[in-house]
C-alpha cells in the first residue's frame, strides 16, 4: 500500500465519494461508501504509478500529509 495522502468528500453533483490523491496529478477515484472510495483509490494509485514509469516519468516521492496555505 502506498502512503500518499487521499483526500475524501461526498460529492452532491456525482451523488458519490470522491478521493483525491494530490501528489498524482489527475489521480481520483470514487465509490458509493467512503472505505469503497478508498479502496478504489489505492486501486487507482497503483494503475497511476504503473503507468507512469511505463512511460518513463518520474513518481513522486509520498510526502505524508500535505500543508495547505
Amino acid at each position: 500500500m502506498y502512503k500518499y495522502e487521499v483526500i475524501v468528500y461526498w460529492s452532491e453533483e456525482d451523488q458519490a465519494y470522491l478521493a483525491e490523491v494530490p501528489e498524482l496529478p489527475g489521480c481520483m477515484a470514487d465509490g458509493a461508501t467512503y472505505e469503497e472510495a478508498i479502496k478504489n483509490a489505492q486501486v487507482v494509485i497503483t494503475e497511476w504509478i504503473e503507468t507512469a514509469r511505463s512511460l518513463g516519468r518520474e513518481v513522486p516521492t509520498p510526502k505524508g500529509r500535505l500543508t495547505y496555505a
